[in-house]
């Protein structure tokens, strides 16, 4: 009955014990301190002081039993050491056996319940190596709890005097207590893991939450950062997130704010907060927990707290993301890793769109290379062309001039990157006559369009055709035939230019011989649709060669 009664009682103290550790376990300050990524020292440290106190709390709920007491103080030292190691376990162990001991609680086992509680510590901090390595942690820390009270009693068997006195102890406390503090435990420990278990939750909340919004903002970055992107940023942010206010800064201008406090933080403005401005300045995260924090110009602003994540460019900060609060300390670790993941996506989409741009630059500065090229000698021998017609044929003079007229007016066509194939048919039809009126009977055109309704970039054609007059007709003595066909497929439109010149051996690569045309051209190809769509050439020596192209219809 002694035993049954020790048990109930010792229940009831782990009862209360495990009360308060549940109530802490609902805390962020809690949860951020033994579930923290950083195996840091001083939160072992923490961990220590903490279940030191536990361990404490613990001899005051004991109760006495023979002139000593019985206790769950073995649950904190132990729990301690299998969730920090040596320095944790043996330090809760130092703090609540000294306590017992200084104290003299428990009378003749005072020094012996003092050594066996840092004994417990110690034990525990063998059992966090294992830890690491076993799934299941409670029937671990069960196991090492009996082993632990096996010790205590040792010990106190050892230590205590008179020997009676600590026999007869040992024989009414060491069932009760091995068995229910190693249950206790385990408990602690299944608690820990449930913990544990919402924590992983709430990261994979977040990563959901950014997520959906990285595939909602992306597309919307990828034309850069302004002020309307960025108010489309905010705005899915706010939505998604469910927060009280979002912002984005380019340098110290605001260029959208989204939420609470939208009323005078307003796009165009500069900066209003001084938590914006240390962000800004150190180029690292910022948590302001409170309003004063946060330091906001306008005494009348909601926002409490707030998590400010940098936007950089190039390892360069070019502004800020903030998600605020109207209740102070509720930045959570959710709302830090949310912003921080999310402005690393915003600044790699910052720069991919710079990347963008800058290949629209170069297109434009490639179109405007092929543009050159249509250079003043092939206008000069137009020319002498048309002016040599002009004495004998005054009517075929006319139409070669217009014939010019038109070549030039598609060459340097400004307004689009994209045409019809219709204009490149045209410009290289233009183009043809001309060289046909040079070149007399040397030089034969066939046209197969069997598709004229698609669309490809500007000047794509010309500098095939060209080269095709130039490398492949025109050193063949007797001339030949430049066939031009269109065809539309399943997936894609194709354009082939054959002609049945005098070829070249491909594998040299000579092709490029005439210059950076057929270069453009296939590096334009390439950069807009992939490298699947660049230009596919089959030539023979003596027998001619072939320019393939295909157009995705995703793109045409």
């Amino acid at each position: 009955m002694e035993i049954i009664r020790i048990a109930l009682n010792l229940v009831n103290s782990l009862s209360l014990m495990f009360v308060i550790a549940f109530l802490l376990s609902k805390t962020k300050a809690f949860k951020n301190l033994f579930f923290s990524e950083n195996n840091l020292i001083r939160h072992k440290v923490f961990i220590a002081i903490i279940f030191g106190i536990f361990g404490i709390f613990s001899t005051y709920n004991g109760f006495p039993v023979d002139g000593a007491i019985a206790n769950s103080r073995a649950i904190a030292v132990i729990v301690a050491g299998l969730l920090g190691g040596p320095i944790a376990g043996i330090g809760a162990g130092l703090i609540a056996g000294i306590h017992r001991w200084a104290i003299d609680i428990g009378g003749f086992t005072a020094l012996a319940c003092a050594l066996s509680t840092v004994t417990e510590g110690l034990v525990g901090s063998i059992g966090y190596k294992y830890s690491k390595k076993t799934k299941q942690k409670w029937f671990l820390g069960f196991v090492i709890t009996v082993f632990a009270e096996i010790l205590q009693m040792m010990i106190i068997l050892v230590v205590a005097k008179p020997f009676s006195a600590a026999m007869n102890l040992v024989n009414k406390i060491s069932i009760p207590m091995t068995l229910i503090n190693s249950i206790g435990v385990a408990i602690f420990i299944i608690l820990l893991e449930s913990i544990y278990r919402e924590q992983q939750r709430e990261a994979a909340i977040q990563s959901e939450l950014a997520l959906k919004i990285a595939d909602q903002t992306l597309p919307i970055l990828r034309n850069g950062i302004n002020r309307e992107t960025a108010l489309a940023a905010c705005n899915i942010i706010y939505n998604v997130a469910k927060v009280d206010a979002v912002a984005i800064t380019k340098g110290t201008e605001i260029l959208a704010h989204v939420g609470v406090g939208s009323d005078h933080h307003l796009p165009g403005e500069d900066i209003k907060t001084y938590a914006t401005k240390v962000a800004l300045e150190k180029e690292e995260l910022f948590i302001a927990n409170e309003s004063g924090a946060i330091a906001c110009s306008n005494d009348n602003c909601l926002l409490k707290s707030a998590v400010i994540a940098p936007l950089t460019k190039k390892e360069k900060i070019i502004g800020v993301l903030k998600i605020y609060k109207t209740k102070e300390n509720a930045i959570t670790k959710v709302d830090v890793q949310l912003a921080e993941g999310l402005a690393k996506l915003f600044s790699t989409q910052i720069e991919l769109a710079e990347i963008d741009y800058n290949a629209k630059l170069l297109s434009k500065a490639e179109l405007k290379t092929l543009q050159a090229q249509i250079n003043p000698h092939f206008l000069f021998n137009a020319l002498n062309t048309i002016a040599s017609v002009c004495r004998i044929d005054p009517e075929t003079s006319r139409k070669l001039l217009i014939n010019l007229g038109n070549f030039f007016r598609e060459g340097f066509r400004n307004n689009s990157d994209i045409v019809d194939i219709i204009n490149e048919i045209n410009h290289i039809e233009a183009y043809l006559e001309i060289e046909k009126a040079r070149f007399g009977d040397k030089l034969k055109v066939q046209y197969d369009i069997h598709c004229n309704s698609f669309q490809l970039p500007h000047l794509i054609l010309q500098p095939l055709v060209e080269n095709a007059v130039k490398h492949g007709i025109y050193p063949k003595k007797e001339g030949g035939t430049i066939k031009i066909r269109t065809d539309e497929n399943i997936d894609t439109y194709s354009i082939q230019i054959e002609d049945d010149g005098v070829g070249f051996d491909y594998s040299a690569n000579n092709y490029t011989e005439d210059g950076i045309g057929i270069k453009n051209v296939d590096k334009r190809l390439r950069s807009m649709y992939g490298d699947e769509f660049g230009l596919q050439i089959d030539s023979k020596r003596n027998l001619g060669t072939k320019i393939s192209i295909n157009i995705p219809k995703r793109s045409a």
